[in-house]
């Protein structure tokens, strides 16, 4: 009988980062497993705090005196075994604490004691006589009995026009009872039956070498509007078949309404959507259904692969590409990383679709490690959009001075005539990208950040896009005093307010992180367009994959050069990406459509196989570029960021860490530090920021080296120096 637990307290500091031993009292010894959170002792005080249980022991030969474990928090783990297996492995490779790698399982609010929402409702207990056989009391009497159980008499009260002072009456003489009743807080609408479609050639043998084979990960590369959503119903069905469960990742929320319009128009209502725009309570319910194995399936962001799902048979994470599959906090993880771990330890096959796989992706399926399903056609005979790039230097040298080409102004008055339906793209929000002074150069800037305000006309404000900080517009350089202040550059708000100035027949709506703040504003805009209501959708990069818009026929790609001229060994990858995923969006009903780039750079390559559509040529010239300047996935990236308000203390400070690790990897000839330097981005909400960048081949022994090393040589410094360590980035800025 195990008679000790070994825990780890709810404390994020890296020293108390390690498993602590508890007695478990005779009263809890059949109640508890790994998992649970439980209260205990801790300290010299003997404060209680919350710990969560890893570990069981018969035994305890510590010298220290043991301690009893005091109270039990819920009646059920919050996590499993096979999770704990997880997340000692996060743990390793996201060079995080053990706290910080178990909460991403938790439900919200955890810490906050988040339970059921309950409502005191109003029921019949027994039937009307004597003197409360009156009309007032008959009314009150006969609509609760209608609605028994539902409403709470305040509710009745209001809405159903009824006397609370008589309602209270009935209550005190026993006719009526207040019950206690659990209110969801998750969504029950009911949406329009979406039915199975006839699948292609393509989509079923997808399937079928899918469920038929003995390997668990899967990339299906099909091109975009080639079905991919179906085969994902037709593989949660099966899953469904079998009494098992399915996760659906989708990278921005954006996609979620589309998603969850689909799968519960097909399988009902019992899906669990999971996302951060819903409120704590909204997690917790949804988290909780999906505890009480209530529902068998999740669609949501990044975070919904730690819903605790007790029979987990699929994983689905569509757009496998997106950045925003990585967290930025830690821990640093990639929900892909993650979704491989959940297959290696629970047994569930690892779906990953995109018709712009990652390079590492796509590399780990010519090396044999994940297998590869390609699917070259559009479904239902639809052809690919035609692709035409447009030179914005001959434009200029038109004297086009305007957002759009020729070419992309004629294509808009077209589509308009035709009621077809417009998508013009621009990963760039704001009305302009920095405001400045025409005589002497002077470039606003944020005085907290390092970067350049953006202006936002409808707010007629300069905000900074990092840290939120906002200003008037100066109508005076404060440098030399001159009035020749200037908008310079195009965000979505200009573009919106260029095609209300030359089509204002047009309806427009904007889709970016300005028009989407609110709660359910991404599902109000994609129902918008896709009933029709505007003819014309401007927005980032959140309307550039999934969406699937029957009757739009024209995208115009403003500004293809935007993620081009990022100093980043992505930058390539990441405008073919977006230039193919946001052409994908063309021509996807029974009508062709068209794609127009508009570029400064029209002979890069990122830009030629995107207009080509041809993957496989990008994939070949890219993979050579990253193999001879030794970059992932032949070499692995460690990324040493400090930051600090004091920027003299930051410069010395890393400085000297940077000594110590050059010493370190003297004996590494493989291995190439750069830096000590400061960020792309040097200032960012008045943290000035510097950084290291290791790149050479690295197992996960010798970066747990490198982060020892770091704080080691840190470790009397004063707190006003941030360390963050990731051991695979995203980006270098």
């Amino acid at each position: 009988m195990n008679k000790y637990v070994g825990v780890i307290i709810n404390n994020l500091s890296v020293q108390l980062d390690r498993i602590f031993t508890y007695r478990i009292p005779e009263a809890f010894l059949e109640q508890i497993d790994i998992g649970y959170r439980v209260k205990v002792p801790f300290g010299r005080s003997n404060k209680l705090i919350d710990a969560f249980i890893v570990r069981f022991y018969n035994e305890y030969d510590g010298e220290n005196k043991i301690k009893d474990l005091k109270e039990i928090c819920e009646p059920f783990p919050l996590f499993d075994k096979n999770d704990l297996l997880i997340i000692e492995e996060m743990r390793k490779k996201y060079l995080s604490t053990y706290l910080e790698c178990i909460k991403p399982f938790l439900p919200a609010g955890t810490f906050k004691g988040m339970k059921n929402k309950k409502e005191n409702v109003i029921c019949v207990a027994q039937e009307l006589d004597g003197k409360f056989l009156k009309d007032n009391y008959k009314m009150i009497y006969e609509v609760v009995r209608n609605n028994n159980g539902i409403y709470s008499k305040s509710y009745l009260s209001s809405n159903f026009n009824l006397s609370l002072s008589s309602i209270n009456t009935l209550i005190k003489h026993g006719y009526l009872i207040n019950k206690e009743k659990i209110v969801s807080r998750y969504d029950k609408r009911k949406y329009k039956k979406y039915a199975v479609k006839e699948l292609n050639f393509e989509q079923k043998s997808s399937i079928e070498e899918i469920l038929n084979s003995d390997k668990k990960v899967f990339l299906i590369h099909g091109v975009t509007g080639s079905g991919k959503t179906e085969i994902y119903m037709h593989l949660v069905s099966e899953m469904i078949k079998q009494n098992k469960e399915s996760i659906i990742l989708v990278p921005e929320i954006a996609l979620t309404p589309q998603m969850v319009e689909r799968f519960k128009g097909r399988f009902g209502n019992n899906i669990s959507v999971f996302h951060s725009k819903l409120s704590d309570g909204e997690r917790y319910d949804e988290w909780l259904r999906v505890k009480e194995g209530k529902v068998k399936l999740a669609i949501g962001a990044r975070s919904a692969i730690f819903l605790p799902f007790r029979n987990l048979g699929l994983i689905v994470i569509d757009e496998e590409h997106e950045e925003s599959y990585k967290s930025d906090s830690n821990p640093k993880y990639n929900a892909r990383e993650i979704g491989k771990l959940q297959s290696d330890f629970k047994g569930c096959k690892l779906i990953l679709g995109s018709a712009t796989p990652s390079i590492e992706t796509y590399y780990n399926c010519i090396k044999g490690n994940i297998e590869l399903i390609t699917i070259k056609n559009r479904v239902d005979g639809a052809l690919m959009p035609k692709i035409k790039i447009v030179d914005m230097r001959e434009e200029l040298m038109a004297s086009n001075k305007s957002i759009f080409s020729r070419e992309l102004y004629n294509s808009i008055e077209d589509r308009l005539e035709q009621k077809e339906q417009i998508i013009l793209f621009l990963n760039r929000r704001g009305f302009s990208t920095f405001v400045s002074c025409r005589k002497c150069g002077y470039v606003f800037k944020c005085e907290h950040c390092d970067i350049s305000l953006t202006y936002h006309s409808d707010k007629r404000k300069l905000i900074c896009h990092y840290c939120g900080t906002s200003r008037n517009l100066p109508r005076i350089c404060p440098k030399c005093g001159s009035r020749y202040v200037k908008f310079f550059g195009v965000g979505t708000e200009k573009v919106e307010e260029e095609i209300k100035k030359v089509f204002p027949q047009a309806v427009t709506l904007r889709m970016d992180f300005d028009t989407t703040r609110t709660k359910n504003s991404y599902e109000q805009i994609y129902n918008d367009f896709k009933n029709g209501k505007a003819d014309i959708l401007i927005g980032t990069q959140m309307i550039a994959k999934g969406l699937d818009f029957k009757n739009v026929t024209l995208v115009g790609v403003i500004a293809a050069d935007v993620s081009l001229n990022l100093p980043d060994f992505r930058s390539a990858e990441r405008t073919f990406q977006l230039i193919t995923q946001v052409s994908g969006r063309s021509g996807r009903g029974k009508k062709n459509g068209e794609v127009i780039i508009q570029t400064y750079n029209p002979d890069n390559y990122s830009i030629v196989y995107a207009a080509k559509n041809d993957y496989i040529g990008f994939f070949k010239e890219e993979i050579g570029i990253r193999k001879s300047m030794e970059y992932p996935p032949f070499t692995d990236i460690l990324l040493i960021n400090m930051s600090s308000k004091n920027e003299n203390m930051l410069i010395k400070n890393i400085q000297n860490v940077g000594v110590v690790l050059k010493n370190k990897l003297e004996k590494h000839d493989k291995i190439n530090m750069l830096g000590p330097c400061p960020c792309q981005i040097s200032k960012i909400k008045e943290l000035f920021r510097w950084q290291i960048f290791i790149k050479g081949v690295m197992n996960i022994e010798f970066i747990k080296e490198i982060k020892d090393i770091v704080y080691n040589t840190m470790k009397n410094v004063s707190d006003d120096i941030r360390i963050s360590i990731d051991a695979h980035p995203n980006n270098l800025l």
